[in-house]
């Protein structure tokens, strides 16, 4: 325990020094995100990221949100603490592949998920978040949309619009392998909990759950109703939902919810990141600024809301 203050000390004189700002996305273990400055949503994370006066961003997170915040912070070093804490969905499309496939649907506008690589969100027309894709793609003028990478969101948005959504076969394997059979037996462990689902999860899942957020919907969600609640997503959010509620219950949908990726992060890592300014995250200027057209594709649609 005093090794662990020792380090978290350190950390922070190191925070202190280097005028850095630490985010945490609210999958992370919870001793980084008690640490951090900041947690929410990747995309959160990123906007507020420009709002402080800090010359660097240590993002504990993956890959693609360090690179989403060097997109929008050009001006600023961003730092990965683990090079190697990537994101599966986000590797299941590339610009390549997307290449190809727009050529199958030329009249199709290409609607990417967040959780996806700069260099695809570079051969999109428009970025979305688990919590506004059913707005953005409303908001198009195209009647058929290409959405990448994930499969299950897409489909969840093809419930609320006329649009012909056609998905790319990719999806997050942690919200992917909630089951059925996982989250009815947590309902029958808990009859009095109400069932809040990511949109990432299967479609069958998704008609089990009482609410379905992302998980900035579910952390507000949690704080004005209710006294107990299953998590159908990552485990990480209930260490922020309980901090949020300490009067409150939560219960993970199914034993498997644990992206590893998103663990790998510790704080030894975070040390390291601050002591040699690793790993530094940088887009290359072309593709940063056609990833950027999509972003604030997005962002405008939000601030015209």
């Amino acid at each position: 325990m005093q090794d662990i203050q020792k380090t978290i000390d350190r950390i922070l004189k190191l925070k202190e020094e280097c005028n850095a700002v630490i985010l945490a996305h609210n999958y992370e273990r919870g001793e980084i995100q008690d640490i951090a400055d900041f947690t929410g949503d990747s995309l959160g994370l990123s906007i507020q990221a420009t709002e402080q006066e800090a010359d660097v961003i240590v993002f504990c997170g993956v890959h693609f949100m360090a690179e989403s915040a060097a997109i929008l912070s050009p001006e600023k070093t961003v730092l990965l603490p683990e090079i190697h804490a990537g994101c599966p969905m986000a590797s299941m499309v590339t610009a390549k592949a997307l290449r190809t496939e727009k050529k199958k649907y030329p009249d199709a506008a290409v609607v990417c998920y967040v959780n996806s690589t700069a260099d695809v969100k570079a051969e999109s027309d428009i970025c979305c978040t688990s919590a506004n894709a059913v707005e953005v793609v409303n908001s198009l003028e195209e009647d058929e949309v290409l959405f990448v990478p994930d499969k299950n969101l897409a489909d969840y948005v093809s419930r609320f619009s006329d649009k012909r959504i056609i998905p790319w076969n990719g999806y997050c394997p942690t919200h992917n392998q909630i089951l059925v059979t996982d989250v009815l037996r947590a309902k029958k462990e808990h009859p009095n909990a109400e069932l809040l689902a990511h949109p990432e999860c299967r479609r069958d899942v998704v008609d089990l759950a009482d609410k379905v957020f992302s998980t900035t919907g579910m952390v507000d969600y949690a704080k004005s109703a209710g006294d107990e609640f299953i998590i159908a997503t990552e485990r990480g959010i209930i260490h922020r939902l309980q901090k949020d509620n300490p009067g409150k219950k939560f219960y993970n949908a199914s034993e498997f919810t644990v992206c590893p990726e998103m663990k790998a992060i510790d704080l030894n890592s975070l040390l390291l990141s601050l002591e040699n300014m690793q790993h530094v995250i940088t887009v290359s200027e072309d593709i940063s600024a056609k990833a950027r057209i999509s972003l604030d594709r997005m962002l405008e649609i939000k601030r015209n809301r």
